[in-house]
């Protein structure tokens, strides 16, 4: 069962390869440093969605 930790977790990352991207199209610095934080952001929101997810499974 996928919970919205999981889900805005994933989101976050789409939108920070976008920021990403965007920033290293346009010579952008800090929208492609924004996007890098998004990403990391948003992998740890998933593992955190993971983890939660785990432990409502093992109970």
């Amino acid at each position: 069962m996928v919970n919205k930790d999981q889900v805005a977790g994933v989101a976050k990352q789409a939108k920070g390869s976008v920021k990403q991207t965007a920033g290293k199209a346009t010579g952008n610095r800090r929208t492609e440093t924004e996007g890098d934080v998004d990403k990391a952001t948003g992998k740890m929101q998933k593992a955190y969605g993971d983890v939660k997810d785990k432990v409502k499974k093992a109970l």
